[in-house]
């Protein structure tokens, strides 16, 4: 005799098959005839979740916790769908609500680890993956986590331990290489960071994070680039130093040398970026748009550098520093290029291009002052781009 497979059971086997859609249609068929089944607004809060719909997915799972306040099940699920919007106060909320009620389920440990790490709360994500771990020592996405957060906390020797446990437990394992690949390279070689980051990306050709992380890992290879991105990162130089230029004009040559220090990373950006991109086995992680900056910043330096000579060698002062304007248009082209809000790499794009105009114009005209402001101004752009980068960062967070 063959038992008949009820809704329920058919819309958790389509989820596990991941197709939501159809998972979906099942479970509202369930709730017609039953609008108070807890486990039917659940697992349709599930498939709405996994169709990117979180606000009827949150209206799912609050219905389930209000029909049953004191079952851990609601409660998880209702984590993850603020989770997937974009919500952490009400996502970590709810995961400690379902904890609170069964307080050795690691997966709801594993959600409120990664609900941390989206709000990059690094102490918060490590306490969760431990505890979660605790719970359950063979789970390897907490293992992993675990290794994540320890790295951004810059905890070599812990996050060199967690990260080689992840990989132990799973070696078929992308987010457990990722954890690796990132441990090495925040710590221990980018060699071995980059055989990681490929592994991520045998295992999961669709993960643009690994693909990144393994351009990074290439470019630290090389010392030069390590040397300058590592100075750059040491010397940034907040925009309230310029406050005190004031009482204190030798600051002036701090801001100087910054800049400098950043125009010459940018400049071993683009041409390692340019060299990997026109490498045959490495090729393919770039895509047009980074090789194309790269060559242009390349040409740039280029340009402004035979300008630069040719400027010298003439007696011609405007068309000199014109040509040192049109080598600091590698700091401007770059940061643009590095500027994730559409908007501000808009506005920082037209920046590089008024500069570049004003470049040429000051050489036409034989304005060398304005030259010379112009190569402040270029040089000058990664104070520009980080008010740029936070100016929209907070319009769109609003």
């Amino acid at each position: 005799m063959v038992t008949a497979v009820g809704p329920l059971e058919r819309a958790r086997t389509l989820l596990e098959l991941n197709r939501p859609a159809e998972a979906e249609r099942e479970l509202r068929d369930l709730l017609a005839q039953e609008p108070e089944d807890v486990s039917g607004h659940a697992f349709l809060s599930v498939a709405l979740t996994r169709q990117g719909r979180a606000a009827e997915a949150i209206d799912e799972a609050a219905e389930a916790v209000r029909l049953a306040p004191d079952h851990w099940f609601p409660h998880y699920v209702a984590g993850h769908a603020y989770h997937r919007a974009g919500r952490p106060d009400e996502a970590v909320a709810a995961a400690r609500a379902c904890l609170a009620l069964s307080p050795e389920h690691a997966p709801a440990w594993e959600l409120l680890a990664r609900v941390h790490a989206s709000a990059g709360r690094w102490p918060q994500m490590a306490d969760a993956a431990g505890r979660g771990l605790a719970a359950d020592p063979e789970d390897v996405d907490l293992a992993a986590l675990l290794a994540l957060a320890l790295t951004m906390l810059g905890d070599a020797p812990r996050a060199r331990e967690a990260a080689a446990r992840a990989v132990g437990l799973d070696p078929e394992s992308a987010i457990a290489h990722l954890a690796y690949g990132r441990a090495q390279l925040a710590f221990g070689s980018p060699a071995e960071a980059a055989t990681a980051f490929r592994e991520v990306l045998r295992l999961n050709p669709g993960f643009d994070e690994a693909r990144d992380l393994l351009v990074a890992a290439l470019k630290r290879r090389n010392p030069v680039y390590r040397l300058l991105a590592r100075l750059r990162a040491r010397f940034f130089g907040g925009w309230r130093m310029v406050l005190l230029l004031p009482v204190a004009p030798p600051l002036i040559a701090g801001f100087v040398l910054i800049a400098l220090l950043h125009w010459a990373a940018w400049v071993a950006e683009a041409v390692t970026t340019l060299r990997l991109a026109r490498a045959r086995a490495t090729r393919l992680l770039f895509d047009g748009t980074e090789a194309r900056v790269a060559a242009l910043s390349c040409l740039l330096l280029i340009a402004g550098a035979a300008v630069l000579v040719t400027g010298a060698t003439t007696g011609r002062e405007a068309l000199g520093t014109a040509g040192a304007a049109v080598m600091a248009l590698v700091t401007a082209v770059q940061e643009a290029a590095h500027t994730s809000a559409p908007r501000g790499r808009a506005v920082l794009y037209g920046w590089a291009g008024l500069l570049g105009l004003t470049a040429v114009s000051s050489a036409i005209a034989s304005w060398p002052s304005i030259a010379l402001l112009t190569t402040y101004a270029a040089l000058a752009t990664i104070w520009v781009a980080a008010g740029v980068r936070r100016l929209f960062r907070t319009a769109q967070a609003l």
